[in-house]
């Protein structure tokens, strides 16, 4: 895993949002996306809890330890291979699903 007390040293990054009078105005995403170094940080929250609880749980049966830790090492590729394995529409799914850490902007 990541970082094992990653949970306890890193605090939780709260979605930011565009201002709302410049999302009126377009149809275009309005969450503003972490850059990488922020998403990595993001991934060391994956606690390394054995029975990881959020692969049980999810419908699609994505493997979110290994993808949270792929980020954290800045295996970006692999990371989208491992989503890729379970679920073929991640960019979707993902808006609904708070485990993954949140990717940044291409």
């Amino acid at each position: 895993m990541s970082k094992i007390t990653g949970f306890l040293d890193q605090p939780r990054i709260k979605d930011q949002y565009a201002p709302v009078d410049a999302r009126l105005r377009h149809y275009h995403e309005f969450l503003i996306p972490l850059d990488s170094g922020a998403a990595k940080l993001q991934a060391t929250r994956c606690m390394d809890c054995g029975i990881p609880f959020c692969n049980n749980g999810c419908p699609v049966g994505n493997i979110i330890p290994d993808f949270n830790n792929l980020v954290y090492q800045d295996d970006w590729r692999s990371a989208l291979d491992t989503l890729h394995s379970t679920n073929n529409f991640p960019e979707f799914t993902g808006r609904i699903c708070p485990a993954p850490a949140r990717l940044p902007a291409p």
